[in-house]
């Protein structure tokens, strides 16, 4: 066998999960393998990003709002979707500004406050790298049944739900 191969047989390393017992609450249980699942497909692309592109997923999360909305966004309305500090939006926004990926422009509804925008340059790049980005989720998740995607989909539509009415409570 090549080593190569060796290392992909290889158990994979602990996670958050391997310190549960029979005895944990389901509910535990389900919360540590959902954030354990999310934390290696956020890993894999992170290194993927970095690898490909030489970018950080905060940065390609922040162009991912942007390109959505044409318009443009306040930096709180960034910090709020992002659910990052306006400090670190202001860095991130800053080094995609040096770039020409990002401009700034006078908010037209408020003169005091600025609008963030993709350039022309920086919906290219991100177009590029979120085909990619899209064919590498795909790659990740390629093993689980459409229907049990589906399925959890529909699952997890309902979590978040009910956690939304649970906060309005």
């Amino acid at each position: 066998m090549k080593p190569r191969e060796a290392s992909l047989q290889q158990e994979p390393a602990p996670d958050l999960t391997a310190r549960l017992t029979d005895g944990h609450h389901q509910a535990l249980k389900l919360w540590l393998r959902m954030l354990a699942c999310t934390m290696r497909v956020e890993s894999s692309i992170r290194s993927r990003l970095r690898s490909g592109f030489g970018i950080t997923l905060p940065r390609f999360d922040l162009m991912a709002q942007l390109e959505r909305q044409p318009e443009g966004l306040r930096m709180g309305e960034l910090s709020r979707r992002m659910m990052v500090t306006s400090g670190n939006v202001t860095g991130i926004v800053a080094e995609l500004e040096r770039e020409k990926l990002v401009a700034r422009v006078h908010d037209p509804h408020d003169g005091r406050a600025f609008v963030v925008r993709l350039t022309p340059a920086g919906r290219r790049a991100f177009a590029g790298m979120a085909a990619v980005h899209e064919g590498w989720v795909t790659e990740l998740f390629r093993d689980i049944p459409a229907r049990d995607k589906a399925q959890m989909i529909a699952l997890l539509d309902k979590m978040k739900r009910q956690l939304n009415d649970d906060k309005e409570d």
